[in-house]
């Protein structure tokens, strides 16, 4: 379908990372953070009908979209590129979001990413590491860079359990086996329940949305892999608290002993638009699980750590508000923008201040 081509390729072209198509409405993408409306010609039913259908080539999806009113799959479209779709209903019409998946991966330095520290992470032959941030942070892509660094240095056994597979990975040093849900296997827990038998060195689960793939997540680690896994939260504590509650009350105790074992670390992302050129990069928060940040998870007094994370440069820790403080400083990054991601408002402004005395 050549409309939907030529918008692919637009799309690559302005460097957007999600385009948007709904009936009655102009496309709109997502350029640098920002949804900006794409030329002055209204999407028809018409239009939105035909390319509904072009990206539900199979009865397999039409089927499943039918049903659920929702479906969520990769499409690779010859000649231009990876993408990830999503259509869901609304007002009883669909409604289109794309998302451009990149076919190479980048390495941590040119993701702008604590290198230092993703590659002792993937050094790693057990435990669980969380890559953490909400939805369209970066993720996938530097989960997908922690494997491809994996793949071209260490000779292992790869399983990723994904929904929908974004990056597709070829065998190097490692031999890498890709399930999706819906195509190769039903849900997440499932296929934790089972991957042990198939001799993984390292795990990769999408995401982790339930009770029973966080349980089955904790299991396999127990047993001596490496898993690596995502969560929409926004920094350690709150990961670590979500993780615990995901479970009923009279299992907190069991979970966190758990989490102080297997933990060994939470990096969390917020993707800021530069200030300096056009484009985005991250700010992060890094949290290490030295014996005393464990030694708190298995008390329970989380609330703690914060303050560990900010005193942890030693360790390889960093808070947001340092991050964000030395995006600032070197002015890839607004304030203003800096200050409106910031946890604390406040600490945020400490920081700054603090920071700005002492290069006087």
């Amino acid at each position: 379908m050549d409309f939907m081509r030529n918008l692919l390729k637009d799309m690559i072209q302005r460097e957007a990372s999600d385009m948007f198509l709904r009936e009655e409405a102009t496309v709109h993408m997502r350029i640098y953070g920002v949804v900006k409306s794409i030329g002055p010609d209204i999407l028809n039913q018409e239009t939105i009908q035909k390319v509904t259908q072009y990206l539900l080539h199979n009865d397999e999806r039409r089927t499943r979209f039918k049903q659920r009113l929702d479906i969520d799959f990769a499409h690779w479209e010859k000649d231009v590129g990876r993408f990830r779709i999503n259509i869901f209903t609304q007002r009883g019409t669909p409604a289109i979001v794309i998302r451009h998946v990149p076919e190479q991966t980048k390495s941590f330095e040119d993701l702008n990413l604590p290198a230092d520290l993703l590659r002792i992470f993937c050094e790693e032959s057990s435990g669980l590491v969380l890559i953490c941030g909400p939805a369209g942070s970066g993720k996938s892509t530097s989960i997908a860079s922690m494997i491809d660094y994996i793949n071209n240095r260490r000779e292992k056994h790869i399983v990723t359990i994904e929904d929908p597979i974004e990056y597709i990975f070829s065998d190097k040093k490692c031999i890498i086996n890709q399930r999706e849900l819906g195509l190769d296997v039903h849900s997440y827990s499932l296929a934790l329940k089972h991957v042990t038998q198939q001799s993984p060195d390292i795990i990769y689960i999408g995401n982790i949305r339930d009770v029973d793939t966080m349980r089955a997540t904790i299991n396999a680690t127990e047993l001596g892999t490496f898993a690596i896994t995502t969560l929409h939260t926004i920094n350690a504590v709150q990961t670590i608290t979500r993780i615990v509650n995901f479970f009923p009350p009279y299992l907190h105790d069991e979970v966190r002993m758990q989490l102080s074992v297997i933990l060994k670390g939470v990096i969390s992302l917020r993707l800021l638009p530069r200030f300096d050129i056009p484009g985005r990069i991250p700010a992060y928060e890094t949290m290490v699980v030295t014996p005393t940040i464990s030694r708190l998870i298995r008390e329970g007094k989380v609330n703690e750590i914060q303050k560990f994370i900010d005193d942890g440069e030693l360790f390889g820790m960093q808070s947001f508000k340092h991050s964000l403080v030395q995006l600032v400083k070197r002015g890839i990054v607004s304030e203003e923008d800096a200050r409106h991601v910031a946890d604390s408002k406040d600490d945020f402004n400490l920081e700054l201040k603090g920071l700005r005395r002492y290069l006087k």
